[in-house]
């Protein structure tokens, strides 16, 4: 019965228009017959519990079945951080302003809740050329600007941002040269996610790199930037993915930087630093941590109270052709 709901879950939230478009890209890519793929995914989606942009993600069209449970689904993600993580404590991520101050000894820089009035937003601008204005609870990149201050009155800029709603001004991250290889428009950050095991170890479950476009102040996937699995050393092996153009890059499309080989400086420590912010909120066992390089070291960005399980699952970066389900069965467990 969980299949099938499941199933006519899938129907009922999909768009015919972007089922057709994906069986398009995924028989581009594959040279698989249409009408084999069509019933394909939607016998995956009845079998597996997964999606038509699950299907074209994970490369279910080149993986046999026995590799196909391999894959963490979506509701395997969800039913994973309703056990893990405490409602509770959501608050504490899904509020910019909450998380600063929470986790102020890991972001390594100043900000400013502009509610505080217009004195603390002063003291806070001094010495400053710019820095971040953003929503506490937007996401996905949205709800952030940089705001210059160069030639501006401090008290039109402030009342600007309190009728916008950016209540959190944020210093701005110098970003560690090599990171500003990849693309200097914008701070190119690296999603670790971690998780709290019934044993209490704060572990390593995957690394992410997003690049940014060069054309916006982020490096968002929703906002056209790229991304690629990081290897356990911290390196990119694999092209990166863009969602907007649905496209592979082994170098970036504007800059020309070849991707393959780049090694992310101070990995290790960007890794460890997660670790322990883990053991700060321990409601919160599953996490996903934004976090920038700078020449000192890694800084947090940002946390996620729900990480995503299907950009690291992308099957052009898995060589085995296998899911990381096993790797989040194990990290909870030890």
């Amino acid at each position: 019965m969980r299949k099938i709901s499941t199933f006519f879950r899938r129907v009922a939230s999909g768009s015919f228009k972007r089922f057709f478009r994906n069986l398009n890209i995924v028989h581009k890519d594959s040279g698989k017959n249409r009408v084999w793929l069509f019933f394909s995914m939607v016998f995956c989606m009845f079998r597996y519990g997964i999606g038509y942009l699950d299907y074209m993600t994970f490369g279910f069209a080149f993986i046999k079945k026995d590799k196909r449970r391999t894959f963490m689904t979506m509701d395997d993600n969800l039913n994973l951080a309703r056990r893990l993580n405490n409602p509770e404590a959501n608050p504490t991520f899904t509020d910019k302003l909450k998380f600063n101050r929470t986790f102020k000894d890991y972001l390594k820089r100043d900000f400013v809740d502009l509610n505080e009035g217009f004195e603390a937003f002063e003291k806070f601008c001094q010495g400053k050329a710019c820095f971040f204005a953003k929503e506490p609870e937007s996401f996905g990149g949205l709800g952030v600007m940089k705001v210059s201050l160069e030639g501006k009155n401090l008290k039109d800029v402030y009342s600007e941002l309190l009728s916008k709603k950016l209540f959190l001004a944020e210093e701005a991250i110098v970003q560690h040269d090599d990171m500003n290889k990849l693309c200097d428009r914008c701070v190119n950050t690296i999603r670790i996610v971690t998780l709290l095991s019934d044993k209490g170890n704060a572990n390593f479950v995957y690394a992410l790199i997003r690049v940014g476009s060069g054309k916006n102040d982020v490096d968002n996937v929703t906002s056209g930037g790229m991304y690629t699995l990081l290897s356990k050393e911290g390196e990119i092996t694999h092209p990166a993915f863009c969602d907007k153009t649905v496209s592979y890059y082994t170098e970036h499309p504007h800059s020309g930087f070849k991707f393959i080989g780049f090694k992310v400086p101070y990995f290790k420590e960007a890794i460890e630093l997660c670790k322990k912010a883990a053991k700060v909120e321990k409601r919160m066992r599953y996490v996903g941590w934004d976090v920038a390089i700078t020449p000192e070291g890694p800084v947090l960005v940002e946390g996620n109270n729900l990480p995503g399980y299907d950009m690291p699952q992308n099957h052009r970066f898995h060589d085995s052709g296998e899911g990381l389900k096993s790797a989040f069965e194990f990290a909870e467990k030890n």
